[in-house]
């Protein structure tokens, strides 16, 4: 299985922050925030990644990571993309990598407490289809929101399933205006090589971008979509109010690792 982060976009909403640099090599706490979704696939067994970049500051990266080995990696690939156009454009770049492997897709500043491993394990053992991660968050509005065909009850939830097996997720909204439960699709994807074919299929948003979200309901469409539940924090780092808080969140959890 191989990695792909997704680190382009102008980071718009970090001006002037990013005036000069890429926001995905902006500092949290005390590394840059590229190297998270990095060591996070690496913990998690997937040491062979594709870095899809683009913009002024892209040569940043290799001065940066060079070739990965100093965080683990056994080799990493990078990628350049031209202007924007959506998730899906950036992930499309890199089909020739994945060489019909099964991939696993972070979002560059996506951030999180604890591990995918398990995630990625089981996946590994699905037979074909993707798998998406969810996470419960007082803004729901903000991302892409699984609707539920019962009604959510996270306490009893399993691998398979919030409260039971049976309840399945029957689509996902993109920023929804009201959301139909408090859960948000996380940055962190896995695919089969149908992937690339769905993102040849997909038009344009009312954004004007190929939505991952067009990307997760076609695999739901087919039935062959699973999800989990991610324990621990959860937080991107796109806007001056998640840098800050995945700064801090960083810090609590280095310094109470610290303290055992």
């Amino acid at each position: 299985m191989k990695g792909i982060i997704l680190a382009g976009g102008l980071g718009s909403r970090l001006y002037p922050l990013t005036k000069v640099t890429n926001k995905h090599l902006l500092p949290v706490y005390n590394k840059p925030m590229i190297y998270y979704p990095i060591l996070t696939l690496v913990e998690a067994g997937v040491k062979d990644i594709m870095l899809v970049t683009g913009g002024n500051s892209a040569g940043d990266f290799m001065r940066l990571i060079g070739n990965g080995k100093e965080l683990g990696l056994k080799q990493i690939s990078y990628a350049y993309q031209e202007g924007e156009g959506g998730i899906a454009v950036a992930l499309s770049l890199a089909e020739h990598f994945a060489g019909g492997e099964r991939i696993v897709v972070v979002l560059g500043d996506n951030l999180i407490e604890g591990t995918i491993k398990p995630f990625v394990e089981r996946y590994r053992r699905q037979k074909s289809g993707a798998k998406i991660i969810l996470k419960k968050v007082p803004d729901p509005e903000r991302f892409g929101v699984p609707v539920f065909s019962a009604r959510p009850r996270p306490e009893k939830y399993s691998g398979s399933g919030l409260g039971g097996k049976n309840n399945k997720i029957i689509r996902i909204d993109e920023k929804p205006k009201l959301p139909q439960s408090p859960y948000a699709v996380i940055g962190i994807y896995m695919y089969d090589s149908a992937v690339f074919e769905i993102i040849k299929t997909l038009k344009p948003s009312k954004r004007g971008e190929l939505e991952i979200t067009d990307v997760n309901n076609a695999y739901l469409k087919s039935r062959n979509l699973t999800y989990e539940i991610l324990e621990g924090w959860w937080t991107d780092a796109g806007t001056f109010e998640s840098l800050s808080r995945a700064n801090n969140l960083v810090a609590e959890k280095i310094a109470t690792t610290d303290k055992h």
